[in-house]
């Protein structure tokens, strides 16, 4: 896999017209800085407003991924995002102008073309990969949907389809290498739709720049010559220009691919994982993806990113079963000795859930005076724990950590089971349960060998330490 980020070397542009908006577009592909990702630029526009290509900015799921920002939008993103993406450009910028991609022939090989011409720059800063070191799934029970990234050092992708419809029947299909693979074997794949749907999309007026020229039509339907006619004027085709072709395709055309709808979902997918905003490691498993289900995934994908945010920044060497080791957490709270009170984060879901371990020793300087010759842990230093685990949840995705500090509010319910003795070690466990802005409300448990010793509710903030 490539290690540097990379752009293209100069603009390059497409014309043509929208599926869905029936609108002419020029689309200019633009060389863009480091850890810009993709941006798209509405230039017929007042101001050109800029709608970053981030799952954040999604509106709409029908038929095509659709971004938008402040009442902008960019509709059917997925076939130009799977072109850069499958082509590892990280960093373009992207001017519209008009609302929606041009079709082309239905797939993203005339964008990838562009892109190959436009020769690829190499840039210094490395490629922001989120490695998947934990299994993460997806299951939508309703549409018989199931998507699954497993660890991998590497990029691969296979997705299979099964409409239960005897037109299609099952397909697979799997991309193992992005350099060898992507522009040949996946870019060609055109967008695929039944005969049923169009009829259905025709009379919504969606498809209003769709003809038999930029999809492949797959016929579940029979129609006479009368239904022929009716949905040729929908879609502004001469009926003598509609036939129900004997291979199953409207108009017989030929597949470019024998499963080339699978192919195309595989690029469908592409282009949707590309909202991340950063490539992956990671073996994607997808069982009748849909651009709906598709953004679902990248939700995971995007919260799992976020809450290993800290740790790709603070903790540079991985140990087994540590998320942030005494290091890391040196670097994220402004604590030290001798009231820096956690050794180690071994679980954390962001906005969810962390726990922390603090093993207690005869060597703590509160032991001097606390209950000499029977130690015991205080009570308030427990709960001090508890605070710092929480405030390393709080700071998690701040981008200025160093200018932020977690103050604390307020502790109610706060109880004390069983004392706390050198030699025991302290698992807290700390869950949010209100979030708002900048304030935050958790219940935090600490346990000893798997007894409750000590159960608060806090409440904290994030200021800027200036304040």
């Amino acid at each position: 896999m490539l290690i540097h980020q990379r752009t293209i070397q100069q603009e390059v542009s497409l014309c043509g017209t929208g599926l869905h908006t029936g609108e002419k577009c020029m689309i200019t592909f633009k060389p863009a800085p480091v850890n810009y990702g993709y941006r798209f630029i509405r230039t017929d526009i007042e101001d050109c407003p800029e709608i970053p290509a981030l799952i954040e900015n999604v509106v709409d799921v029908l038929r095509g991924t659709t971004i938008g920002l402040n009442g902008v939008k960019v509709h059917t993103t997925e076939h130009v995002l799977g072109a850069l993406y499958g082509l590892q450009i990280d960093n373009c910028r992207i001017d519209m102008s008009g609302p929606e991609p041009p079709v082309m022939d239905g797939s993203a090989r005339p964008f990838a073309e562009v892109l190959l011409n436009a020769g690829f720059q190499e840039q210094e800063e490395p490629k922001n990969y989120l490695v998947i070191d934990e299994t993460i799934e997806y299951h939508d029970s309703k549409n018989s949907v199931d998507i699954v990234a497993l660890p991998l050092d590497n990029f691969r992708i296979t997705v299979m389809v099964d409409y239960k419809n005897p037109a299609l029947g099952s397909q697979h299909s799997g991309l193992f290498d992005l350099d060898k693979e992507f522009f040949k074997e996946f870019s060609p794949s055109r967008t695929f739709c039944f005969l049923s749907e169009v009829e259905a999309l025709a009379n919504q007026g969606i498809i209003k720049g769709g003809d038999v020229d930029n999809a492949i039509v797959i016929i579940d339907k029979r129609m006479g010559k009368v239904e022929l006619a009716d949905l040729g004027k929908k879609l502004g085709i001469e009926s003598e220009n509609l036939l129900l072709g004997a291979n199953g395709i409207l108009n017989n055309r030929e597949l470019r691919f024998i499963n080339e709808p699978a192919r195309h979902k595989l690029l469908d997918f592409l282009g949707d994982i590309a909202l991340l905003g950063m490539p992956i490691k990671a073996q994607l498993l997808a069982a009748r993806p849909g651009h709906a289900s598709n953004v679902e995934f990248v939700r995971l994908l995007k919260k799992y990113a976020d809450r290993n945010k800290l740790a790709r920044q603070y903790q540079h060497e991985k140990k087994a079963g540590v998320i942030f080791d005494i290091n890391a957490i040196q670097n994220i709270l402004p604590h030290r000795y001798p009231f820096l009170l956690i050794d180690k984060i071994v679980e954390f879901k962001l906005d969810e859930k962390i726990v922390s371990i603090k093993n207690v020793t005869i060597n703590e300087p509160f032991f001097q005076g606390h209950f000499p010759g029977n130690p015991i842990m205080p009570g308030v230093l427990i709960l001090e724990a508890m605070a710092q685990t929480g405030g390393i949840m709080m700071l998690n995705g701040n981008d200025n950590i160093k200018e932020s500090v977690v103050y604390f509010m307020g502790i109610d319910k706060a109880r004390f089971r069983k004392p706390v003795i050198p030699g025991d070690t302290l698992v807290i466990e700390a869950t949010i349960t209100n979030k708002r802005r900048n304030v935050c409300q958790f219940d935090a448990k600490a346990y000893v060998r798997g007894e409750l010793v000590c159960e608060a509710s806090l409440m904290a903030t994030v200021v800027q330490k200036n304040k």
